[in-house]
């Protein structure tokens, strides 16, 4: 797992919309990079809807949000408009990303773990998250950001 300080892996994915995004290109914003298991399960339901419900407050503080999971562009896609998920999700079908910051320890990882980083605007790790409760993560993370 990365270390606050160290700087984030940047990588490109696909969007759920279907176009590729990169780390790098958010520059000058946080992000908080959530990693969840799967698309449409309970906890990663619960984790994404919280996120959506506190959505605006990332967006007026002027931090990114991207989930990143294994599943296919087309399962995300559905998951995003089920919720109506304001924020981006990303298909790391390779595992590569998911290797680079340790939410999976093998490129035939089923799921990736549930861990989140934020990342700082210049592309430093800020924080790390290896223990999710996915109902207050959203909040916790929101709140470890504006006490500092």
């Amino acid at each position: 797992m990365l270390k606050a300080g160290e700087d984030a892996p940047d990588f490109t994915l696909m969007t759920h919309h279907g176009k590729p995004l990169s780390l790098s290109s958010l520059r000058g914003k946080k992000v908080l990079l959530w990693f969840y298991p799967q698309a449409g399960t309970p906890g990663c339901t619960a984790e994404g809807c919280s996120l959506r419900d506190n959505f605006n407050y990332y967006e007026e503080n002027n931090i990114a949000v991207l989930g990143v999971s294994f599943d296919p562009i087309e399962d995300n896609a559905a998951f995003a408009a089920k919720h109506a998920f304001p924020f981006i999700l990303l298909s790391d079908t390779a595992r590569e990303v998911g290797l680079a910051y340790g939410a999976c320890d093998s490129p035939k990882a089923a799921y990736a773990e549930r861990i989140s980083y934020v990342i700082d605007e210049q592309g430093k790790i800020m924080r790390l998250y290896p223990q999710v409760d996915t109902r207050v993560h959203a909040a916790e993370v929101l709140a470890d950001l504006l006490s500092e």
